[in-house]
């Protein structure tokens, strides 16, 4: 893998006031991409890099075999309210023909400043005549988490994709609830609809998780609420 000192030098390149960059060129079979924005998705699109500090950037490199490696930082932590963060992955992804292709990898997440436990996260994906299929099982120091995905835009019937995400989450240690029980794991959902209309993205989006009322207290999924949520976005990139 990728030093994290070298990640550093690309991360500094993004700022909260410029314009998202990707600089490309091709080193004999491998192509190497540098910006202050993702440059891929993982797990046929289960798995994003998120962008979560003013400072932030990365380095993608691929091989015409299939292979690629590269390092991403979320937060470069210049700031006090920020953290140090470096994503480092490795993976392997082919496409058969124009409708089949499969991709497997891992990616390691670590906070060179922090006591923080470093955690792991394999992935793998699967396409099938224009729909994607994603798996990953993430080991961090509080919880397990197992994650199945969907997305079937391929066959969007009206040209509208329809996309479904469901992840168990088990606890490195029970939480108490108000209730008087505990909760050693729990289960949450999404469901996406989604089409563009004249330049924009519309997104309507629809979570919940087995926990409700007092048991939410324990709620540390990937939704933004624990309780059921309608949420409409419509979005639009204008570079």
């Amino acid at each position: 893998m990728l030093k994290p000192s070298f990640l550093l030098i690309s991360a500094l390149l993004a700022s909260p006031v410029s314009h998202a960059q990707v600089f490309q060129r091709e080193l004999g079979d491998s192509d190497l991409k540098l910006g202050t924005t993702p440059t891929r998705s993982m797990a046929q699109g289960l798995v994003k890099p998120t962008s979560s500090g003013s400072f932030h950037g990365g380095l993608d490199l691929s091989h015409d075999s299939g292979w690629y490696a590269g390092q991403w930082s979320p937060s470069v932590g210049l700031s006090p309210s920020s953290k140090l963060e470096v994503d480092s992955y490795l993976g392997y992804k082919q496409p058969f023909d124009q409708t089949l292709g499969y991709e497997l990898g891992m990616i390691h997440y670590s906070y060179p400043k922090l006591e923080t436990l470093d955690s792991h996260e394999f992935f793998g994906g699967l396409t099938l005549l224009g729909s994607r299929f994603g798996a990953a099982f993430s080991n961090d120091p509080d919880k397990r988490n197992s994650t199945l995905f969907a997305d079937l835009g391929g066959n969007a019937p009206f040209g509208i994709g329809v996309s479904v995400k469901y992840t168990n989450h088990q606890l490195g240690n029970p939480v108490s609830i108000t209730s008087g029980g505990y909760v050693n794991s729990f289960n949450d959902w999404s469901v996406k609809l989604s089409r563009p209309w004249m330049g924009i993205d519309l997104n309507l989006i629809y979570s919940d998780s087995n926990l409700n009322g007092g048991d939410c207290s324990a709620y540390s999924g990937q939704n933004a609420e624990c309780d059921g949520l309608l949420t409409f976005k419509a979005e639009r990139s204008f570079y």
